[in-house]
Parts: C-alpha cells; sequence; structure tokens
C-alpha cells in the first residue's frame, strides 16, 4: 500500500523532501513528485514554494498521485483560525469544508456530480495516531476555502466564522478533485494564524510564513506514525 501525502510550507524541511524526486508530466500539467518506500509526496507549491494558492495546478496533482497507484492520501495544510478557542501551534482535523468559487473538476463535459466528503476511516487514523502521541488536537469542523492569494478582509472573516472554524486557500479543491478519482482524502491542518480581525494583532504575510514552523516536530512525527497506520489499513 502506497500512501500519498501533500503539503506545503509546512512540510518544507520534513523528511518527504528528501525522498527520490522527479518531474511528472500528465495531461494536465507537470508535477513534481518525491517518492519514499511506501508514500508518495507532492508539495503543492513546488520545489521551492514558490507557487502561488491561486496557481497551483490542483488537477495535475492529484492525478499524478493516483498514477503512482495511491488510493489514500492526506493533505497537509496550513489555516488561519476561525476561533479564539482554536490557538496557533494546534493541529485540526476537520470533517467537512465549504467551498463555494472556482470549484476544479476533471468532468469539464460529463454531468457527473458527486457528494463530495473527507474520508472518516483516513480521519481515525490521524486521531488515533496523534492520542498515542499525546498531541493536543481539534478533531472535527469545517474548513472554508478562499482564493487567495490574498488574505481575508476582517468583514470576510466576520462571515466566515458563522459558518467555518478554519480557514485556508487550497484543501477543498484536493479533496473535491479526490473524491472524483475514488481516492480516500482527508486534511491535517496547522493552524499557523488566527484570521484577520478573530484577535487584535496585526495580520501580515509575512508573519503567518513565520508561524508555520510552529509545532513542526510533532506535525512530523504524527505523520510518520499515519503512513505506518495507513499503509496497513
Amino acid at each position: 500500500m502506497v500512501v500519498g501525502l501533500i503539503g506545503g510550507a509546512s512540510m518544507l524541511n520534513s523528511m518527504y523532501m528528501r525522498g527520490e524526486n522527479r518531474n511528472m508530466e500528465n495531461k494536465h500539467g507537470e508535477v513534481l513528485v518525491i517518492r519514499g518506500t511506501d508514500w508518495v509526496y507532492v508539495p503543492r507549491h513546488g520545489w521551492q514554494g514558490s507557487v502561488p494558492p491561486h496557481r497551483i495546478n490542483h488537477k495535475a496533482n492529484i492525478a499524478a498521485l493516483e498514477s503512482e497507484g495511491v488510493s489514500q492520501l492526506v493533505g497537509v495544510c496550513s489555516v488561519g483560525s476561525l476561533r479564539r478557542e482554536i490557538k496557533p501551534g494546534q493541529l485540526v482535523v476537520p470533517d467537512d469544508y465549504i467551498s463555494l468559487c472556482e470549484i476544479p473538476t476533471y468532468f469539464e463535459r460529463d454531468a457527473v456530480h458527486i457528494t463530495p466528503t473527507l474520508d472518516e476511516d483516513v480521519r481515525k487514523i490521524m486521531l488515533e495516531r496523534a492520542d498515542k502521541l499525546d498531541l493536543e488536537i481539534v478533531s472535527g469542523g469545517t474548513y472554508f476555502q478562499t482564493t487567495g492569494p490574498r488574505l481575508e478582509t476582517r468583514a470576510e472573516i466576520g462571515l466566515l466564522s458563522d459558518y467555518a472554524e478554519v480557514v485556508g486557500m487550497t484543501m477543498a479543491s484536493e479533496a473535491t478533485l479526490a473524491c472524483e478519482l475514488g481516492l480516500r482524502y482527508a486534511a491535517l491542518c496547522t493552524v499557523d494564524n488566527y484570521a484577520h480581525g478573530i484577535t487584535d494583532e496585526q495580520l501580515d504575510y509575512g508573519g503567518v510564513m513565520e508561524k508555520a514552523s510552529m509545532g513542526q516536530d510533532g506535525l512530523h512525527e504524527l505523520l510518520d506514525q499515519v503512513v505506518e497506520g495507513l499503509k496497513c489499513f
């Protein structure tokens, strides 16, 4: 069993960047694929993290993972918290998401209506392994995807906070495409900051990126455990 992983800034210093890497071409575009013994990793922002959220080729990324034999996929996603009680440095395993604009699909011409979900079995493995490692983790909640690349306004966050617990720019697109290809996808979200206006702290992108490294040791240890659990699933 080969486990798929896809991640961003919080994965730049992980062991998953040190596998055998190659550029892979499919009909949707070119993808950097990094392979280990029992896992395949795609850095969604490219090798140096230079691809901004609105330019990510989600269709190429997910198709590449499927072609590598992946059936279970973990998305590692950086998010902003929409709740004061969900603090920077925590991990969240959402159980639903909202994405209302620019929804990607592989079915450009066919009327195929999937029911998008986050896989409950993959979520369960994440939560069980986090518990064994005694990591503080939030189970459940809704992820709201915005398009980026800018951060959200205070007014937008005020609206989103009525409907979701965390906000990000990538996960919903990945989850939808994974469902279209029959892949079992769930997300492990790292809370890097409070979203704009949740606290009085001034928010800027540089600060968000600096905080993206918070709790990386625990995150990477958990990912190792999740891969171990999923490959035997």
